[in-house]
């Protein structure tokens, strides 16, 4: 248990009707008394916990700062299992920061980004996998996003892993009795059954390690680049998917001469979307930076949504957008489907390479359900939407997943042909990295760069 206390704003930054400043650790709730003057005759002290009490908070000479609630919640029933205290007061920056001097001055210290979180992990009431999903719920962007981090939370990507850590610990000890005490006549498993529990262990780890594309996505958006030529529609394209009017759209041809990037859902896909200039030869010193600007993004993209004026012939400046769609995610849109077509989709079958062409009206509307239905199943690929509690969304999880696999893919290889004893080094090396995810074998550097990310106060 970590003993000393701890203050923070837990709030954000800014006005509000609410502000909250949280305290946890021994001697919480005696401090937080001594500057409280509630309005019945219930002291904090002697309240029950997680019970509210409303009255003042008050400087040292007895003056009012503000009118506040505060909740008490005793060890261990709290978010950090210590005692804490919350003091919700007026949401003003300024009382939040004199309630907090106050908390300061009378012994607390400010709290460390995440070191409540933090301190919830120390004390076993989140393993890390849940405490790092904290943040993810905190900044999802979209309601699948909240779902994958609210899974995570609640411990159901930590539960699959704690299984897979005891399978491999019933394994390894198994393997560990019969050399040790091979006169005990300890009945050795057959290949059959090692291979089967391999097999299961390595299938769950291979399925893990296929959700981290859709889970990156749902946790931080989909980077994703419009492009074209001139007067296409791709600023059109940009306000219909964000439902406001954002980007200026004219007639006139190179209106857009930089990025415009925007965050927007999709069927409950956060994009991050980039509208970018129309790209075509050009003199122009000021549009020719917009276009190698555009290049760049394209290049960076995940998804392109390369966008075609049908209502106008095809030109080399779309031969030439279509070049810089290899080797990339495409979606190509033959736009202006309200006005007479010079041309359709089977003019681009040579040039597209098999990508998938969808017709759209950036007016009217039509072609957003088809483009909203490419685009989910270009992130979910072959994951269930309705399982995301068991995603991966972060790089060092998918690393020690990885990890994990490459040790039970040696295991399968050599068990016929190696001794016990060695292949016990690689199932011990994969049953490191799996709690190294739920933070059972994690180094106390790591454990303080993962909390470092979180906010002050959480």
């Amino acid at each position: 248990m970590q003993h000393e206390l701890i203050a923070a704003i837990a709030t954000a930054h800014g006005s509000a009707g609410i502000g909250i400043i949280r305290l946890s650790g021994e001697g919480s709730v005696e401090l937080v008394d001594a500057m409280f003057r509630p309005f019945g005759k219930t002291s904090l002290a002697s309240a029950d916990s997680r019970r509210a009490l409303y009255g003042h908070i008050v400087r040292e000479d007895g003056s009012t700062v503000d009118e506040a609630l505060v909740l008490k919640m005793c060890a261990p029933h709290s978010y950090t299992c210590e005692d804490v205290v919350e003091i919700q007061s007026h949401g003003g920056s300024v009382v939040l920061r004199e309630i907090l001097a106050i908390v300061l001055d009378s012994g607390a210290r400010l709290a460390e980004a995440g070191e409540f979180t933090k301190r919830a992990f120390l004390n076993g009431r989140l393993d890390l996998s849940a405490a790092d999903a904290v943040m993810d719920v905190i900044t999802a962007p979209t309601r699948a996003s909240l779902h994958m981090a609210e899974g995570k939370l609640a411990g159901h990507f930590g539960q699959k892993i704690h299984a897979l850590r005891e399978e491999l610990m019933t394994l390894i000890a198994h393997l560990e009795v019969v050399i040790d005490f091979p006169e005990d006549g300890v009945e050795e498993l057959t290949d059959e059954e090692v291979t089967g529990k391999l097999e299961h262990i390595h299938a769950v780890l291979e399925t893990m390690c296929r959700t981290f594309h859709t889970g990156r996505i749902l946790k931080e958006g989909l980077p994703v680049a419009i492009i074209g030529r001139p007067n296409v529609g791709k600023s059109s394209l940009l306000n219909m998917l964000l439902g406001e009017d954002r980007a200026i759209v004219t007639d006139v041809e190179g209106t857009t001469r930089d990025a415009l990037e925007e965050m927007t859902e999709l069927g409950g896909i956060p994009l991050r979307i980039i509208d970018t200039a129309g790209i075509r030869a050009t003199e122009d010193i000021v549009e020719a930076i917009g276009i190698e600007r555009a290049r760049e993004h394209a290049e960076k993209a995940v998804l392109l949504l390369a966008l075609f004026d049908t209502s106008r012939p095809l030109t080399q400046d779309d031969r030439d957008i279509l070049t810089m769609t290899e080797g990339k995610e495409t979606i190509c849109l033959l736009n202006k489907s309200d006005l007479d077509s010079r041309w359709d989709a089977s003019d681009l079958l040579e040039w597209t390479g098999g990508k998938r062409v969808l017709t759209i009206s950036t007016k009217t509307g039509e072609g957003i359900d088809a483009l909203t239905h490419a685009v989910t199943e270009l992130t979910y690929r072959d994951n269930l939407p309705d399982d995301t509690v068991g995603f991966i969304s972060d790089a060092r999880t998918e690393a020690l997943i990885k990890k994990a696999k490459t040790h039970i893919e040696a295991v399968k290889r050599d068990f016929q042909s190696m001794a016990e004893d060695f292949l016990i080094i690689d199932l011990r090396g994969a049953l490191e990295a799996l709690g190294e995810v739920t933070g059972e074998t994690v180094s106390e550097d790591v454990l303080n760069e993962i909390f470092s990310r979180f906010c002050i106060g959480k």
